[in-house]
């Protein structure tokens, strides 16, 4: 998703669902971000549906959702290192656990009015550089790594509750709702 949150302008038919991180994580992740690209202010997140069109209201869509996630409880996710997708240099934080619980998410959500083909395969991560200037690439990996490596506290967190954000025609993402998972963390 773009490097803005929370904007204006005027809406576009583009949603995704996200999971936001907490702080101190988020605060840390979020400032990795605008260090690597100044112009980014987009909070951190996990996305669970990549940005896509809505084949109905977005009320619907939200009903939709809400009803596949009675199915999920919350579950922890645990972070790993900095990678790099190489078709695209997007810069990210990868993950040790809950890969596999987000892809059963996805899969499930991925239906109704709100399916769509993506052009890549589903891999959750957390983004903290993208378009980028290639070359300038490597050295923000660099930078990544060692501050990844300089943060303190705990690398994990629980998803227990996903947001519904749209887009808008500034690239400014805006959050619709917000949905509870509906049990205890299961770890």
């Amino acid at each position: 998703m773009g490097c803005s949150s929370n904007g204006w302008g005027g809406p576009i038919n583009s949603f995704a669902l996200v999971s936001y991180l907490p702080d101190p994580l988020a605060g840390y992740l979020d400032r990795l971000r605008t260090e690597l690209v100044t112009e980014c202010h987009a909070r951190a997140h996990l996305t669970v549906l990549p940005p896509r069109p809505l084949g109905c209201p977005p009320e619907e869509a939200w009903r939709e959702i809400q009803d596949a996630l009675h199915d999920f409880q919350p579950f922890r996710v645990q972070l790993g290192e900095i990678e790099v997708f190489p078709q695209t240099q997007v810069i990210y934080v990868s993950l040790k656990t809950g890969h596999s619980a987000l892809k059963r998410l996805h899969d499930a959500l991925n239906a109704g009015c709100v399916t769509f083909e993506e052009p890549f395969e589903y891999h959750p991560h957390i983004t903290v550089g993208q378009d980028l200037e290639s070359e300038k690439v490597a050295a923000a990996v660099e930078l990544a790594c060692r501050r990844w490596r300089e943060f303190p506290s705990a690398r994990y967190f629980d998803v227990d509750k996903l947001t519904l954000v749209q887009n808008t025609l500034e690239n400014r993402w805006m959050d619709l709702r917000v949905s509870p998972l509906s049990s205890p963390v299961t770890i």
